[in-house]
């Protein structure tokens, strides 16, 4: 057990939820789900107990994951990897991440699934590893935190403009896919084919029914016939031509 924090017993629970807290002096007290924190007081905390591996700071809250299971969320969560993995080596001048730490404003500081990002464009990796801005897309594997995935992050991602939201719904085997541009929220609706095409990445395509029935092969399908299309062409061309004026 850690020393520091045996010392000295944390802040109590109304105070907690009453504002958020700032340790100045003495030990550090636990990081705990509900905290009410500033953000450089979450990250102090988090970095002290490297035993967590993922813990939000949403609204200036503190929540911390549950225990990940395979089908509610590794599988998914892997399968959505290969195929956002397939679009990017087809599309240089992009760049992807597996749960990393996204600053995103003083009240919070999620952990998103997954991350994509243009090279040059609104994130960025600065100088203390973490990725900071907004990203172009972000990833949610939703299932015992579908609540706060569909509520409080999707409000604090159209806030801070990250153009596409896409969440999975593992308990409803359902995809929900939002744009967020213009400071408004819109639900991607699936087309004739029953396609959910991106608006900020061409040729970024998923069939849902194919991935709930785990037929990986039948969702690449789909992606590499996106991939083939001209505006997927136009695209990596602009982002080769936005790399040379950098």
């Amino acid at each position: 057990m850690n020393p520091r924090i045996t010392e000295k017993p944390a802040p109590t629970a109304a105070r907690r939820r009453n504002k958020p807290f700032t340790s100045t002096n003495g030990p550090l007290p636990p990081l705990e789900n509900g905290d009410r924190l500033s953000r450089t007081e979450f990250e102090r905390r988090y970095a002290a107990q490297p035993e967590i591996l993922k813990a939000e700071l949403i609204e200036g809250v503190v929540y911390m994951a549950s225990p990940v299971r395979v089908r509610r969320h590794g599988s998914p969560h892997s399968k959505i990897i290969i195929w956002l993995g397939v679009y990017l080596e087809a599309t240089p001048g992009l760049e992807i991440a597996d749960n990393a730490t996204l600053r995103l404003d003083l009240d919070n500081e999620p952990q998103p699934d997954v991350s994509v990002w243009i090279d040059g464009g609104n994130a960025f990796v600065d100088d203390d590893d973490y990725l900071q801005g907004a990203p172009e897309l972000l990833v949610e594997v939703a299932g015992s935190s579908a609540a706060i995935d569909l509520n409080q992050k999707l409000q604090v991602y159209r806030r801070n403009g990250v153009a596409e939201y896409l969440v999975l719904l593992t308990h409803e085997q359902e995809v929900r896919w939002f744009s967020l541009a213009a400071g408004e929220t819109v639900q991607i609706e699936p087309e004739v084919d029953g396609m959910l095409r991106s608006r900020v990445f061409p040729g970024l395509h998923l069939q849902p029914t194919l991935f709930w029935q785990g037929d990986l092969a039948g969702v690449l399908a789909v992606l590499r016939r996106g991939l083939a299309a001209p505006e997927h062409a136009a695209f990596v061309e602009r982002l080769r031509m936005n790399n040379l004026s950098l």
